[in-house]
């Protein structure tokens, strides 16, 4: 990722902000560009946008009302390490009139200190405590889009996607928790762009892995009073196998037996299956779990049931039970089951975002979505599908394998994930579709054709219309309804 020039923005940042407000007018009115945005910045323009934030009117939305903001601090991850940040940025922001902003996962500010006339600035554009600064609540800036895409930045002037924020510049780092590695917010430094200086950037990152260094050895001593307060249970295993796992699952200690680094666990314990197949209970203790894995026997394999060749949100089933899932999990499982010996956090980077893909994100987005399906459906090392899979794109896959055009068009509803446009879905669903739809012109079989008419990828198909009204009999009510939407589109 390049950064703008240091050489212009330090030399004179009023005329870099001026270059900058005129790249940000070219842009939005789709005039020529007196240079190029960064990747990072046009990228996070396009995600705004498409969130519906407005450049001219945008402001951060207030969520939070102090009493319950209060209560949120305090369950905080990052409260813990709050009197480092104030050591290592509260200072300097002071003596380089900027603040220091932390905020949630979500891009929630928690806590706002620094210079007092600063404070008051930044209080006329609400850029205060208890508003959401996302990139889906106001657009560009360097806290949400540090938390969009798992990566330190720094955003000058016009690369703020609303106006009011131009005369402002900020650089913002992510924290991760250690335990789950899933975001847990930002560090931001701001101020008004007459002070920008480039070692900003550096210097939230340093503190930003400052925070995450304190919160693993907090961790390590949560995972030692676990340890000695539970190891009565692993020893009264009497040598039979074993561990002793953390609240979210990691693996403390073990009674002969080798296990991965972390156990899924759902809330309560219960059975889970292991990666080698064997089955273990999962008994919950005051802090932690116990788990026992039993001798012999195998869990039953997991049912995964996905249906998304269609105009609408598609589903997603686990044995049976319907799951709430968003688009990127849609997305994940799609390529994991287009590649059933696994791919790599690298590899699904790639597949998902393009040259721009970021594995950490990767991780966190597999991280939830585990968590969300339960044991034995995804697993790691590579990340791959354990479970038995019935996805309509497959069986369509296998139909076009075989030249069976009923096959194919009788799972073909309509184009895969219409939303997405991760660039392996659109290749993936760009070929379902011509193969489809090959198939059905080849088959003349008037069920066949008029199957893959009904799908949105058919209906205002001319040679499909064609082929259509040519196949079905003079007697076939449906033949008149082909020929009146074929006068319509003519």
């Amino acid at each position: 990722m390049l950064e703008p020039p240091e050489s212009d923005l330090l030399r004179d940042p009023e005329s870099y902000a001026r270059l900058l407000e005129r790249v940000h007018d070219a842009v939005l009115t789709g005039l020529p560009t007196p240079r190029s945005p960064r990747s990072v910045i046009s990228e996070s323009w396009q995600r705004s946008l498409a969130a519906q934030v407005d450049p001219d009117e945008g402001e951060a939305p207030l969520i939070v009302e102090q009493a319950e903001l209060n209560d949120l601090r305090a369950e905080h991850p990052l409260a813990a390490v709050l009197p480092v940040l104030r050591e290592t940025l509260v200072s300097i922001a002071d003596d380089a009139e900027h603040m220091m902003i932390v905020t949630d996962a979500d891009g929630l500010i928690l806590w706002r200190e620094g210079a007092t006339g600063v404070l008051l600035s930044a209080d006329r554009v609400t850029l205060t405590e208890g508003t959401r600064w996302s990139e889906e609540a106001i657009g560009t800036n360097a806290m949400g889009t540090s938390l969009a895409t798992g990566c330190p930045v720094q955003i000058y002037s016009a690369e703020h996607l609303v106006r009011r924020y131009h005369t402002w510049t900020c650089a913002a780092a992510p924290v991760r928790d250690p335990d789950t590695g899933a975001l847990v917010g930002s560090i931001d430094v701001s101020g008004p762009l007459r002070t920008v200086h480039p070692a900003m950037l550096a210097l939230v990152t340093a503190t930003a892995q400052l925070a995450e260094g304190r919160l693993r050895a907090q961790l390590a001593v949560r995972d030692e009073k676990t340890r000695r307060a539970n190891m009565r249970h692993l020893t009264a295993l009497r040598g039979r196998p074993g561990a002793l796992l953390s609240a979210g699952g990691r693996v403390l200690a073990t009674e002969s037996c080798l296990l991965p680094s972390t156990v899924e666990v759902r809330r309560g314990g219960g059975t889970v299956t292991l990666p080698d197949g064997r089955i273990a209970t999962v008994d919950p203790l005051d802090e932690g779990y116990l788990l026992r894995v039993a001798t012999a026997g195998s869990a039953p394999r997991r049912k995964l049931t996905l249906e998304y060749l269609t105009d609408g949100a598609g589903s997603t089933t686990v044995d049976s039970r319907d799951i709430p899932f968003t688009l990127r999990h849609a997305e994940l499982l799609t390529l994991l089951a287009l590649h059933p010996r696994g791919l790599s956090a690298e590899q699904l980077a790639l597949q998902l975002y393009g040259e721009a893909g970021n594995p950490v994100t990767v991780r966190a987005e597999i991280h939830r979505l585990r968590t969300q399906l339960g044991t034995g459906v995804v697993q790691t090392r590579p990340y791959r599908l354990a479970a038995d899979i019935d996805a309509d794109f497959l069986r369509v896959q296998t139909a076009i394998r075989q030249a069976n055009a009923h096959a194919a068009t009788r799972s073909f509803h309509g184009p895969l994930l219409a939303d997405s446009e991760a660039p392996a879905i659109l290749q993936e669903r760009e070929s379902l579709t011509v193969q489809v739809r090959q198939l059905a012109l080849n088959s003349a079989d008037p069920d066949t054709l008029w199957s893959f008419w009904e799908t949105s990828c058919g209906a205002d198909d001319l040679e499909v219309l064609d082929a259509l009204c040519a196949a079905l009999s003079r007697t076939d009510p449906r033949l008149a309804v082909a020929r009146a939407h074929r006068t319509r589109l003519l």
